[in-house]
């Protein structure tokens, strides 16, 4: 049974979301403010959270932020009244998998959070265990990474996408085929692809508003750059040998 935690101080939202997911089987525990959230969410050890962007005292972006920074790759969905394009992303800039806008059907919430539960970070079938791709080394025996020999910590989710590229130096894929291959979702805001590249940058990139390593065609998607893990790829002329794909 997986154990789904709910964050949210408004009862009548908390009581909703936490009936549909028992009915559908899951175990099930809410909090109405960040304190009594990260307590349940370190003690109870929750296999998801849906966790609501508003909270009293500290906002659950800020509950977001200090799990991510602990290491704590539990699947989390947002839920906010704010809908714009930059409310979206900066959820998913702080670390989240998914984000659900006020007011919503709790059938699509449920599923969404069944969808986190099923399908998680999905690494390459078949791939050799080890991977390297110049100065990169992605084991995926023990789910690490080293980058010119330094240690990379990465959430499960960051480590995934950076397995996938890797086992495909050179080639490009558009967001929606990773978010297909790497989250295992057939549906989704594609830009939570655009925000785990730009977390991985951050941590691999000496210049990560000049990347070398992990590149993007405009209009066709990322790659992780065939020569670039150890001498970079910064021309265009460099990036048009890139092989396109999706």
């Amino acid at each position: 049974m997986s154990h789904v935690l709910v964050v949210d101080d408004d009862p009548l939202t908390a009581t909703g979301v936490a009936a549909r997911l028992t009915a559908s089987g899951h175990a099930v525990r809410t909090a109405t403010d960040a304190v009594e959230g990260e307590r349940l969410w370190q003690t109870w050890e929750p296999s998801a959270v849906v966790l609501d962007v508003r909270l009293p005292g500290r906002s659950g972006l800020e509950l977001l932020s200090r799990r991510r920074a602990d290491g704590d790759g539990t699947p989390v969905l947002l839920l906010s009244g704010l809908g714009a394009v930059d409310d979206r992303v900066g959820g998913l800039e702080v670390g989240a998998d998914d984000y659900v806008v006020k007011p919503f059907d709790a059938r699509e919430l449920v599923l969404r959070v069944e969808v986190l539960l099923r399908r998680g970070p999905m690494l390459v079938a078949d791939a050799p265990t080890r991977v390297a791709a110049g100065a990169l080394v992605v084991d995926a025996a023990d789910r690490t990474a080293t980058y010119h020999g330094r240690s990379v910590a990465l959430t499960p989710r960051e480590f995934a996408l950076l397995h996938f590229l890797a086992c495909h130096p050179g080639r490009t894929f558009g967001r929606a085929e990773l978010l297909r291959r790497v989250w295992g979702w057939s549906f989704g805001d594609d830009s939570t692809v655009m925000v785990h590249v730009r977390r991985l940058r951050a941590k691999l990139e000496d210049d990560p508003a000049e990347p070398t390593l992990i590149v993007n065609l405009r209009g066709a998607g990322y790659a992780l750059a065939a020569t670039g893990a150890e001498h970079g790829i910064r021309s265009s002329a460099d990036r048009a040998d890139l092989r396109v794909t999706g």
